[in-house]
């Protein structure tokens, strides 16, 4: 089929009222279903995929990527507003969007999320379009050696993330590595670190971590005060304000750090497996690293939101890159994409823009237009997404915990993982409380299964080490990852030099 008249068939069927209607359900399903701790954006686009099996092949694909691109900036409004991720992909969020949040600017840190989303996305999109093909080549090139490497070069993330001290934040990030060992062997099934404990057996989940790090901790630390609970006190003081056209110039004025961790988001959701976890905390990390005023990160300012939100939002282009070219999903939501056009009857592979050019083509149209109904229903929304802030902690609290604890049950179906949830979210309280950072803690975790992972991987495929080294992508991650860690040594001798003088 010629691509005006591919283009042309792809139009008419996106624009139909149905594929219109039930792509807005889509994106409100995707925005709410983020913003719950503990429901993933993966659980969302499972739930939708049977609605899509009477569905066209086009209205049913556009309506799953309405609930991907919802959802990538659903995950913002818990960052922002309560300080816990509604997904792993708003970790990063966290850092800046809550502490602005609590400085009395909850609007404002929603709106910068929102537009350097929104902005993510389209940026994404572009790239899909133009990029694809040559950028799915390069990623299914990846071995457990580029794997490897590239994890090795995300760890070096945590320099950003210690705090005030470094000491304390190497030993996060090592319990991190370690509880992410704690369960079954991934590649032998044996089991270890387990000290005979069964709620133990099966692993502490990734999720279970997640919440409880964040979730429970912080909702801890904000009943401290009885006197203030018993007052009916919110969680945000102050008058709030929403003014989302003024934000978009200021999300405008940083294209830099704008293109940069939209850019960080496309290619780390073009390697399959990797995802928006990792892409928010680079992009973070690189905002971070290229701003003349790195010690304000963590502060509370735009920098820090624009970066992680439009880093986590590029992620969903990027991840059709290799789903669309070769038939290889980006991560767990492209695999059930996958599911849902195979059940249609659409061969997914190398041919799928060669023999349904008008599909394609769609997908690519729906990712601008989901995009475009995310901005809209979160700027009509978020008016009464912030009145969250104005109910008294005795309501929200338990509200937030209930929601919790159901996110996390609902993961396994396992009644162990609410006594592992309480655990962690305990010892999270106390750490936060003896001032260690939790951040290198929770890198730690999801990084560390993916790490060990590929490296048993490469040294089972072949003995020799020094692949690592001479694999030219391998190579390079590693040189990036040096560089990465004498630039913060550098700047921190700095710093020091500065404050000694």
């Amino acid at each position: 089929m010629p691509m005006t008249d591919a283009l042309l068939a792809s139009v008419e069927q996106l624009f139909s009222l149905a594929t219109l209607v039930s792509m807005m359900i889509g994106v409100m399903a995707g925005v709410i279903a983020a913003a719950i701790p503990g429901f993933t954006i993966t659980m969302a686009i499972v739930l939708a995929l049977p609605v899509t099996f009477t569905m066209s092949p086009l209205q049913g694909v556009a309506t799953m990527l309405a609930v991907y691109v919802g959802g990538g900036s659903g995950g913002l409004i818990s960052a922002a507003l309560l300080g816990i991720p509604g997904t792993p992909s708003a970790v990063a969020t966290t850092f800046d969007a809550y502490p602005m949040a609590r400085k009395g600017e909850p609007g404002r840190a929603l709106a910068l999320g929102i537009w350097a989303s929104f902005f993510g996305a389209l940026i994404s999109a572009v790239v899909l379009i133009i990029a694809a093909p040559p950028l799915a080549l390069i990623a299914v090139k990846l071995g457990p050696w580029e794997y490897f490497s590239l994890i090795l070069f995300a760890v070096t993330v945590v320099a950003s993330l210690v705090g005030k001290s470094v000491l304390k934040g190497l030993m996060m990030s090592l319990l991190g590595l370690f509880i992410a060992t704690v369960g079954q062997d991934p590649m032998m099934g044996v089991p270890r670190f387990t000290f005979g404990i069964d709620v133990l057996a099966a692993g502490i989940p990734f999720l279970v971590m997640l919440i409880g790090i964040f979730a429970v901790s912080q909702l801890a630390s904000e009943v401290e005060n009885p006197t203030e609970t018993k007052q009916g006190k919110a969680l945000v003081g102050g008058k709030m304000h929403f003014q989302p056209f003024g934000v978009m110039r200021e999300v405008l004025s940083r294209p830099g750090n704008l293109l940069r961790s939209s850019m960080v988001g496309v290619v780390i959701g073009a390697v399959p497996g990797a995802g928006g976890s990792i892409a928010n905390l680079i992009a973070y990390d690189q905002a971070k690293r290229a701003s003349k005023t790195p010690e304000q990160f963590g502060t509370g300012i735009a920098d820090g939101v624009v970066a992680s939100e439009s880093g986590n939002s590029a992620t969903a282009g990027g991840g059709l890159i290799p789903m669309i070219a070769l038939g290889i999903p980006g991560s767990a939501v492209d695999a059930v994409l996958m599911a849902a056009l195979m059940v249609q009857g659409v061969s997914v592979g190398p041919r799928l823009i060669m023999d349904n050019a008008d599909l394609v083509y769609g997908m690519f149209l729906a990712m601008f237009l989901a995009a475009g109904m995310v901005l809209v229903f979160c700027l009509v929304s978020m008016r009464w997404f912030i009145r969250i802030t104005e109910i008294p902690k005795s309501v929200i609290v338990p509200v937030v915990l209930v929601c919790c604890a159901i996110g996390a049950l609902a993961l396994n179906n396992r009644i162990t993982d609410l006594y592992l949830l309480v655990g962690v979210g305990l010892v999270g309280y106390l750490l936060a409380k003896l001032d260690y950072p939790l951040a290198p803690l929770v890198l730690g975790v999801i990084l560390g299964p993916i790490a060990e992972t590929n490296l048993r991987r490469a040294l089972m495929a072949d003995e020799n080490w020094t692949l690592f080294f001479t694999r030219p992508i391998s190579a390079m991650l590693l040189l990036l990852a040096v560089l990465s860690v004498a630039l913060t040594v550098r700047r921190l001798l700095k710093q020091r030099r500065i404050a000694n003088s």
